[in-house]
Protein backbone atom coordinates (compact mmCIF):
# COMPACT_ATOMS: atom_id res chain seq x y z
CA UNK A 1 0.00 0.00 0.00
CA UNK A 2 1.49 3.38 -0.97
CA UNK A 3 0.75 6.83 0.39
CA UNK A 4 -0.30 9.71 -1.75
CA UNK A 5 2.06 12.67 -1.82
CA UNK A 6 -0.62 14.85 -0.26
CA UNK A 7 -0.54 12.74 2.91
CA UNK A 8 3.22 13.08 3.19
CA UNK A 9 3.45 16.88 2.97
CA UNK A 10 0.30 18.05 4.72
CA UNK A 11 -0.11 17.76 8.49
CA UNK A 12 -2.81 15.49 9.77
CA UNK A 13 -5.93 17.13 11.16
CA UNK A 14 -6.95 16.70 14.76
CA UNK A 15 -9.83 14.41 15.56
CA UNK A 16 -12.24 17.28 15.92
CA UNK A 17 -11.47 18.30 12.36
CA UNK A 18 -10.08 21.73 13.24
CA UNK A 19 -6.55 22.68 14.13
CA UNK A 20 -5.99 25.04 17.07
CA UNK A 21 -4.24 28.27 16.07
CA UNK A 22 -0.50 28.48 16.81
CA UNK A 23 -0.86 31.28 19.37
CA UNK A 24 -3.37 29.21 21.32
CA UNK A 25 -1.04 26.20 21.34
CA UNK A 26 2.02 28.28 22.31
CA UNK A 27 0.44 30.22 25.16
CA UNK A 28 -2.03 27.57 26.30
CA UNK A 29 -4.83 30.17 26.31
CA UNK A 30 -7.83 29.99 24.05
CA UNK A 31 -8.69 33.08 22.07
CA UNK A 32 -12.17 33.58 23.52
CA UNK A 33 -11.46 33.00 27.20
CA UNK A 34 -11.06 36.61 28.26
CA UNK A 35 -8.67 38.07 30.80
CA UNK A 36 -7.02 36.07 33.55
CA UNK A 37 -7.97 37.25 37.04
CA UNK A 38 -5.77 36.61 40.09
CA UNK A 39 -7.09 35.64 43.54
CA UNK A 40 -7.52 39.28 44.56
CA UNK A 41 -9.69 40.08 41.53
CA UNK A 42 -7.03 42.00 39.58
CA UNK A 43 -6.55 41.35 35.90
CA UNK A 44 -3.21 39.80 34.95
CA UNK A 45 -1.98 41.32 31.71
CA UNK A 46 -1.21 38.87 28.92
CA UNK A 47 2.50 39.37 28.42
CA UNK A 48 4.52 37.49 25.86
CA UNK A 49 6.30 34.30 26.82
CA UNK A 50 9.59 36.18 27.31
CA UNK A 51 8.20 38.92 29.58
CA UNK A 52 8.68 36.87 32.74
CA UNK A 53 12.43 36.70 32.11
CA UNK A 54 12.98 40.37 31.25
CA UNK A 55 14.63 41.37 34.52
CA UNK A 56 16.48 38.10 35.06
CA UNK A 57 20.23 38.10 34.50
CA UNK A 58 23.47 36.82 35.98
CA UNK A 59 26.00 39.37 37.15
CA UNK A 60 29.38 37.95 38.08
CA UNK A 61 31.13 41.30 37.80
CA UNK A 62 32.87 43.04 40.68
CA UNK A 63 29.58 44.59 41.86
CA UNK A 64 27.60 41.33 41.63
CA UNK A 65 27.12 38.73 44.32
CA UNK A 66 29.65 36.14 43.17
CA UNK A 67 30.04 33.41 45.80
CA UNK A 68 33.35 32.23 44.30
CA UNK A 69 35.22 35.49 43.94
CA UNK A 70 36.75 38.20 46.10
CA UNK A 71 37.38 35.96 49.10
CA UNK A 72 40.41 36.31 51.33
CA UNK A 73 42.80 33.43 51.80
CA UNK A 74 41.41 32.74 55.26
CA UNK A 75 37.83 32.77 53.99
CA UNK A 76 38.70 30.31 51.22
CA UNK A 77 40.47 28.07 53.69
CA UNK A 78 37.53 28.20 56.10
CA UNK A 79 35.13 27.32 53.27
CA UNK A 80 37.29 24.37 52.18
CA UNK A 81 37.59 23.17 55.76
CA UNK A 82 33.82 23.36 56.26
CA UNK A 83 33.15 21.39 53.08
CA UNK A 84 35.76 18.76 54.02
CA UNK A 85 34.18 18.35 57.47
CA UNK A 86 30.70 18.14 55.94
CA UNK A 87 31.87 15.43 53.57
CA UNK A 88 33.76 13.34 56.12
CA UNK A 89 32.93 14.03 59.80
CA UNK A 90 29.72 16.07 60.04
CA UNK A 91 27.56 13.55 61.91
CA UNK A 92 28.00 11.34 64.97
CA UNK A 93 26.42 7.94 65.46
CA UNK A 94 24.33 8.37 68.64
CA UNK A 95 25.82 6.74 71.71
CA UNK A 96 29.27 6.42 70.13
CA UNK A 97 32.16 8.62 69.15
CA UNK A 98 32.01 7.37 65.55
CA UNK A 99 31.81 10.18 62.99
CA UNK A 100 30.73 10.06 59.35
CA UNK A 101 29.81 12.59 56.68
CA UNK A 102 27.67 12.95 53.62
CA UNK A 103 30.43 11.29 51.57
CA UNK A 104 29.49 8.01 53.20
CA UNK A 105 25.77 8.65 52.73
CA UNK A 106 25.93 9.76 49.09
CA UNK A 107 28.38 6.92 48.43
CA UNK A 108 25.59 4.45 49.20
CA UNK A 109 24.08 5.31 45.80
CA UNK A 110 25.86 2.87 43.48
CA UNK A 111 28.42 4.45 41.11
CA UNK A 112 26.66 7.84 40.79
CA UNK A 113 27.15 8.69 44.48
CA UNK A 114 30.86 7.91 44.29
CA UNK A 115 31.22 10.02 41.14
CA UNK A 116 29.50 12.97 42.84
CA UNK A 117 31.63 12.81 45.98
CA UNK A 118 34.82 12.34 43.96
CA UNK A 119 33.93 15.41 41.89
CA UNK A 120 33.47 17.48 45.06
CA UNK A 121 36.78 16.18 46.41
CA UNK A 122 38.48 17.12 43.14
CA UNK A 123 37.04 20.61 43.46
CA UNK A 124 38.69 20.85 46.89
CA UNK A 125 42.03 19.91 45.31
CA UNK A 126 41.51 22.52 42.61
CA UNK A 127 40.84 25.18 45.24
CA UNK A 128 43.98 24.11 47.12
CA UNK A 129 45.94 24.59 43.91
CA UNK A 130 44.37 28.04 43.52
CA UNK A 131 45.60 28.85 47.03
CA UNK A 132 49.13 28.16 45.82
CA UNK A 133 49.73 24.58 46.93
CA UNK A 134 52.75 23.11 45.10
CA UNK A 135 52.60 20.14 42.78
CA UNK A 136 53.80 17.58 45.38
CA UNK A 137 51.01 18.54 47.79
CA UNK A 138 48.32 18.48 45.09
CA UNK A 139 49.69 15.17 43.79
CA UNK A 140 49.32 13.61 47.24
CA UNK A 141 45.84 15.13 47.55
CA UNK A 142 44.90 13.69 44.15
CA UNK A 143 46.22 10.30 45.29
CA UNK A 144 43.97 10.42 48.36
CA UNK A 145 40.97 11.34 46.19
CA UNK A 146 41.80 8.57 43.70
CA UNK A 147 42.09 5.92 46.43
CA UNK A 148 38.85 7.13 48.01
CA UNK A 149 37.03 7.17 44.66
CA UNK A 150 38.27 3.82 43.32
CA UNK A 151 37.87 1.83 46.53
CA UNK A 152 34.51 3.56 47.12
CA UNK A 153 33.15 1.91 43.97
CA UNK A 154 33.22 -1.50 45.71
CA UNK A 155 29.62 -1.99 46.90
CA UNK A 156 29.69 -2.46 50.69
CA UNK A 157 33.34 -2.55 51.70
CA UNK A 158 34.03 0.58 49.66
CA UNK A 159 31.41 2.56 51.54
CA UNK A 160 32.90 1.45 54.86
CA UNK A 161 36.33 2.44 53.56
CA UNK A 162 34.97 5.87 52.52
CA UNK A 163 33.77 6.50 56.06
CA UNK A 164 37.04 5.37 57.65
CA UNK A 165 39.58 6.85 55.18
CA UNK A 166 38.32 10.47 55.26
CA UNK A 167 40.27 11.69 52.24
CA UNK A 168 38.98 15.26 52.41
CA UNK A 169 39.96 15.79 56.04
CA UNK A 170 43.38 14.28 55.26
CA UNK A 171 43.77 16.65 52.32
CA UNK A 172 42.81 19.69 54.37
CA UNK A 173 45.21 18.69 57.14
CA UNK A 174 47.98 18.34 54.55
CA UNK A 175 47.14 21.72 53.00
CA UNK A 176 47.03 23.47 56.39
CA UNK A 177 50.41 22.00 57.39
CA UNK A 178 51.92 23.30 54.16
CA UNK A 179 50.30 26.72 54.59
CA UNK A 180 51.56 26.98 58.18
CA UNK A 181 55.13 26.53 56.94
CA UNK A 182 54.79 29.36 54.39
CA UNK A 183 55.77 32.92 55.25
CA UNK A 184 52.86 35.33 55.33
Amino acid sequence: MTMANDDIYTPQRSRSGSERPFRERATGRAQGRGPVIDQDGREIPDAGPRAQFEGFRFDFGPGGANPFGDLTREQRLARLDAIAKLLDVAFVVPGTNFRYGIDGLIGLIPVVGDIITTAISLWLVREARALGAPWHITARMLGNVAVDGVVGLVPVAGDAFDVMFRANVRNMRMLKRWLDKQPR
